[in-house]
């Protein structure tokens, strides 16, 4: 830095006005240089145009090494972020799966059931379009094939996502929802309390996918 003798002379001369016209303490000389235009920044002793490339080369490798440093994390976070994802999915998986068995289990129950309601029917106590009624909807709930189908569906196109690069975080933020709505579905349909904790599993293990993918671009 250097002073500017030009401009100091007239800060002094302001003060020195001023001061005559009120009373108060002279200034600092830290305050006096701190004026706009006081002090200016003076020529560089070395300021060759050697030293001026040595300076670019060195911010540009500077910049190319925090850049790569960066890719590097960013790699590795996605990476990780990958992994638990793919664990995720497998996890869906798995338990559409056993959902999967216990709906092919619960199926001699609602025969049972089913027969039961015939036998009542049999002997007048129940109605017949009440049967009717009762056993179709008995029907449609241990139907959940195509929820299951739709989740297999998804899981693959999950792990297709996840595995092809680029950026996919609005797809699988998407394909979140869908697997959200089939484990909903699944939950209201589940003719037992077995089929309504795998529906509860289900919807944990897709919240805590759709957590994980709002970080991905």
């Amino acid at each position: 830095m250097r002073v500017n003798a030009a401009a100091l002379d007239q800060a002094l001369a302001a003060v020195e006005m001023i001061r005559q016209r009120i009373d108060c303490e002279k200034p600092r000389a830290e305050g006096i240089l701190a004026l706009r235009g006081v002090t200016e920044a003076g020529d560089d002793a070395d300021d060759s145009e050697e030293s001026r490339a040595a300076l670019d080369r060195a911010l540009v490798d500077g910049f190319r090494s925090a850049l790569a440093a960066l890719k590097a994390a960013r790699d590795a976070e996605g990476r990780a972020l990958a992994a638990g994802l793919l664990a995720l999915v497998d996890e869906i998986e798995r338990l559409a799966g056993r959902a999967r068995g216990e709906a092919g289990a619960s199926l001699p129950a609602i025969r049972a059931r089913i027969a039961d309601q015939l036998k009542e029917l049999m002997e007048g106590a129940i109605a017949e379009e009440r049967l009717a009624q009762e056993a179709a909807l008995l029907a449609m709930k241990a139907d959940i094939r195509e929820e299951l189908d739709r989740l297999d569906a998804h899981v693959g196109q999950a792990r297709a996502l996840l595995t092809a690069g680029g950026p996919a975080g609005r797809k699988l933020d998407f394909l979140s929802q869908e697997f959200n709505r089939e484990a909903n579905t699944l939950a209201a349909k589940a003719s037992d309390m077995a089929l309504k904790r795998l529906g509860l599993e289900l919807k944990t293990a897709i919240d805590q996918f759709r957590e994980q993918v709002q970080n991905i671009e």
